[in-house]
């Protein structure tokens, strides 16, 4: 049985986790939300793209 989930939804469960488990602040946490998204209006935006795109495939074909 499959079951997809998007990224968003992933990131966000494992923010939450570091949060609440490792002590990581919300302060701390907002900071890199927010450095990820203007990063995303920069020209290494397709880059990070890919590589995301490549490393979920991977993670993807070994389950398969």
């Amino acid at each position: 049985m499959a079951v997809s989930l998007p990224l968003v939804f992933v990131l966000g469960v494992i923010t939450w986790a570091a949060i609440k488990f490792l002590g990581i602040r919300l302060w701390v946490a907002v900071a890199i939300a927010l450095f990820g998204f203007w990063l995303s209006h920069t020209f290494l935006a397709p880059a990070i793209e890919s590589g995301t795109r490549s490393g979920v495939g991977v993670v993807d074909s070994t389950h398969k």
